[in-house]
């Protein structure tokens, strides 16, 4: 049987075992009967170190930028344009997914698979623009808004499929004129089985350096994270150490505005497969956002996932899709946006079996209803279909 081909074009992707997003990695290597090219940038977002060239994964220069102004708007246009460039020069594949955040990713997979006579898949991970107003960044009367929002409706329209990674999105996305028929819903997800630590509890313990009962937020230090309400939830529940592992643009500061709460530290980030370790040697996972109203029905976060195939009892402050899954799951407790410093005094004042109870209950749900193989096969059942349509079209 003939391989069919699937060329993914994700700005943040990074190989197995390095910091950051491994989705795709993850998903498209696990695709039966495909073979699979991913393009990204060549430097890490979260580590900022190149990544090199491997089987499956080619990386393409762009533009280096810090913080959240125009040099971020012209690294996003400089992968668009390698990326588009790249893509052009593999060999042509039977379908091209592309994925968001930003729109310019999608506008370059559309050109790719326009000039190779390939279906498009649009991923969308953010509901750009409309998150960038949502967060105080892009105002809604601005032309940049109506620029982008007009791309995003092209997009739609001309995707063959579009996924979506929270089922809040759908009517969103619908709105803009999306056939129901056209959506699908393929989340992150995580394997129970990836997650065996590599060493005893106390050991990595000991490692780490956690003396006390230990929160760990795992991800990405940036604007959107709301990191600011961690620390103030830190500070008004001493008894428990909170550890914050990544980083992202807003880290320096949040450093500096945390060097006098005594139980919080910073870690650098730990590549996917150190993650195992660490979560064992937590005894509890942080998930937490901004209070943006988007955010609420809007996002499918990693974390969260490990956090659950880790046997991790969570703590977020994201009401909505996150924290309704968290409750209906009973892998641990929910805040309003604003008030994580209630869920943080809970799990320190839980019992050892209390958390246990959490823990174990997000493992077991996580590896029977959304792990990495079922994620796999939607995927590749997407896919397929993708591509027989398209070839059953008259030309």
């Amino acid at each position: 049987m003939t391989r069919r081909s699937v060329l993914v074009l994700n700005h943040f992707a990074v190989p197995r075992g390095q910091p950051g997003g491994t989705r795709h990695v993850e998903l498209f290597s696990r695709l039966p009967g495909w073979s699979s090219v991913i393009i990204a940038a060549r430097r890490n977002l979260t580590t900022g170190l190149p990544q090199r060239a491997e089987p499956g994964f080619h990386p393409v220069a762009v533009t280096p930028y810090r913080g959240n102004g125009l040099g971020r708007v012209f690294n996003w246009a400089s992968f668009a344009v390698t990326a588009t460039a790249a893509g052009l020069r593999q060999p042509r594949p039977d379908v091209v997914y592309a994925s968001s955040p930003h729109l310019l990713a999608g506008l370059a997979g559309w050109i790719v698979a326009a000039l190779r006579s390939a279906p498009l898949v649009l991923e969308v991970r953010d509901l750009w623009p409309r998150v960038l107003v949502d967060m105080g960044t892009l105002a809604e009367e601005s032309s940049a808004y109506r620029m982008l929002e007009r791309l995003e409706r092209f997009l739609y329209r001309r995707a063959d499929r579009v996924v979506i990674m929270a089922p809040g999105v759908r009517a969103t996305i619908e709105a803009k004129g999306v056939a129901p028929e056209r959506i699908a819903f393929i989340p992150n997800a995580a394997d129970p089985e990836d997650f065996v630590p590599g060493a005893a509890r106390d050991t990595l313990r000991q490692h780490y350096g956690f003396t006390r009962r230990t929160a760990v937020y795992a991800g990405a230090h940036g604007p959107a994270n709301g990191l600011d309400l961690l620390l103030d939830a830190a500070r008004a529940v001493p008894e428990l150490d909170v550890v914050l592992v990544g980083s992202g643009a807003e880290k320096p500061r949040l450093q500096t505005a945390a060097a006098e709460i005594r139980n919080v530290r910073f870690l650098d980030p730990v590549p996917k497969t150190e993650m195992p370790d660490l979560l064992h040697a937590a005894d509890v996972g942080v998930h937490v956002l901004a209070d943006v109203k988007l955010f609420r029905i809007g996002v499918s976060p990693n974390k969260v996932f490990d956090y659950m195939a880790a046997g991790l009892p969570i703590v977020t402050n994201s009401p909505g899709t996150v924290g309704d899954l968290v409750m209906s799951t009973g892998a641990g407790l929910v805040t309003p946006p604003t008030d994580l410093a209630h869920g943080l005094g809970q799990v320190a004042q839980a019992s050892t079996d209390e958390l246990a109870k959490m823990g174990t209950t997000g493992r077991r749900w996580i590896g029977e209803n959304q792990s990495r193989r079922a994620m796999t096969a939607a995927l590749a059942s997407l896919l397929t279909s993708v591509v027989d349509t398209a070839a059953d079209e008259p030309d």
